[in-house]
């Protein structure tokens, strides 16, 4: 755990090493009987269009893969992690609007990515009544939906977000 700073700082997150797949194992586009994996990749805008963009592709790709079930989590995840990037990285790297999600289905579970120019690492901003607050509850969002989140530098520059769903049906 990285320690907070003082009264109204932000605590920055620590790196978490993004999970690797088996070297293996097949990366189709989309899922079929018998596959091990599956992965997909969108590029999206720094925008409100890119955002809608993000939550329609994450909710096809999951009907796709027969994941209907953990759509709305899926979804919601990928949006919070998108919104961050949007809002958080594109305005410190002009010029440079993309914004990279990626899925990737393993058999049991699902991997979302969210890769952004900006080197700076994804930022807890803890505040007196935190829970009431309009904006800065994504990552917590992320954290209660997933069964495992971090983030990892990109050579030469940026990151990548990512969360780990479980694929298990619902009990």
């Amino acid at each position: 755990m990285v320690p907070a700073g003082g009264p109204g700082t932000a605590r920055a997150f620590p790196h978490t090493p993004l999970p690797t797949a088996a070297r293996d194992e097949p990366r189709p586009t989309s899922r079929t009987a018998g596959t091990a994996s599956a992965s997909a990749a969108l590029r999206i805008a720094s925008g409100p269009e890119g955002l809608a963009r993000a939550r329609s592709f994450t909710r096809d790709i999951l009907g796709l893969w027969s994941l209907g079930h953990h759509c709305d989590d899926a979804t919601l995840v990928m949006t919070e992690l998108a919104v961050n990037a949007v809002t958080h990285a594109a305005p410190r790297c002009p010029g440079v609007p993309d914004i990279r999600l990626g899925f990737r289905l393993e058999p049991t579970h699902l991997l979302l990515t969210v890769s952004d120019p900006d080197d700076h690492p994804p930022v807890h901003a803890p505040g007196a009544g935190f829970d009431l607050e309009e904006h800065g509850r994504g990552l917590r969002i992320v954290e209660a939906l997933s069964e495992a989140w971090g983030w990892n530098p990109v050579a030469p520059v940026g990151k990548t977000v990512w969360a780990r769903l479980s694929t298990r049906p619902p009990v």
